[in-house]
């Protein structure tokens, strides 16, 4: 799968000058205080970061005492720990979706560090690459495909969370069957099982460690491993906040249709909300109108009443 470049590239350190966030390296989690208060000071500090123990990805050790190993994951905690705007939205995202993807990622056999693949692809938004790689996922058009998805002008299941990650699924799998690493399958998403094949025989080495890759691929792990350690320790990273500041899912109820609708926009006024707010949540759904001339079941969320008011 070849997937371009994460939107979590960081040329450098993006901070607002006169806000102080000092690491708490003792708290396991965000503070939970009401009463948060945001110290402004005249000088800005920028502190350096020592190393998590026993970093590890899905369980594979990740070798920190080379050289080279830790300063490339230094630089990429260093990045996103610094990036604070992009990683409190990271945050408040990932509360909101990650109760979707890890539940499937339990079903599927893939381990619960894959979820912060999504995280580096895309940001947890529906984003579309230069090359029309698209969702979560990233997930280009033939692959989608590949692996189950419908992909056409009416219908893309890549924007479908549940179906596109059931999909990346089955592509991490069968790259874990293929080179027996976790670490591997990851860095094939990124850049193809073909890709990592070639450059592993040719390097004649037999793990992602001891690969000489491109950039994006070299960076690749080290930025799953980078927000896996920071989204699991907030509070570690100097990042602030309280559970009302988290996004949270709106909770749906299915409706099953198998015929064709002919205008989305009356078919959600019967449900009491508009055109905008069904795609919010049916975002697969491409077109003002379902063709389904193969009278296909399709099962459409539609929001809880309650949660959505109108002038």
């Amino acid at each position: 799968m070849k997937i371009l470049k994460s939107i979590l590239t960081g040329i450098g350190v993006i901070a607002v000058i006169g806000v102080s966030i000092q690491a708490v390296q003792d708290a396991p989690t965000a503070p939970k205080n009401e009463n948060t208060e945001v110290k402004v000071v005249n000088d800005y500090n920028v502190y350096a970061l020592p190393l998590p123990d026993n970093l590890n990805f899905a369980g594979e050790p990740v070798p920190v005492q080379n050289p080279d190993i830790k300063e490339r994951m230094d630089r990429e905690l260093l990045v996103n720990t610094y990036w604070q705007s992009n990683g409190l939205l990271l945050f408040k995202r990932a509360n909101k979706y990650f109760p979707i993807i890890e539940p499937i990622l339990k079903e599927e056999g893939v381990p619960e560090d894959l979820k912060y693949l999504a995280v580096i692809e895309s940001g947890l938004t529906q984003a579309v690459s230069p090359a029309r790689a698209t969702g979560f996922w990233q997930i280009l058009k033939e692959t989608g495909k590949e692996y189950g998805l419908e992909v056409n002008d009416n219908v893309d299941e890549r924007y479908h969370i549940e179906k596109s990650t059931r999909a990346a699924c089955k592509y991490l799998k069968a790259s874990k069957e293929r080179f027996g690493s976790w670490t591997l399958a990851a860095a094939a998403y990124n850049a193809g099982n073909y890709g990592v094949s070639r450059e592993m025989e040719r390097q004649n080495v037999n793990g992602y460690y001891d690969l000489l890759l491109g950039e994006e691929t070299g960076r690749y792990v080290f930025r799953i491993l980078a927000l896996k350690e920071i989204l699991s320790n907030p509070g570690k990273y100097g990042f602030n906040f309280q559970e009302k500041d988290l996004y949270t899912e709106v909770p749906t109820y299915k409706v099953s249709v198998d015929t064709a609708v002919s205008d989305f926009t009356k078919f959600a006024e019967g449900f009491g909300i508009n055109y905008k707010i069904l795609k919010i949540h049916n975002p697969w759904l491409r077109e003002k109108h379902l063709n389904n001339s193969s009278r296909k079941k399709y099962s459409i969320d539609i929001p809880e009443e309650g949660y959505y008011t109108t002038p």
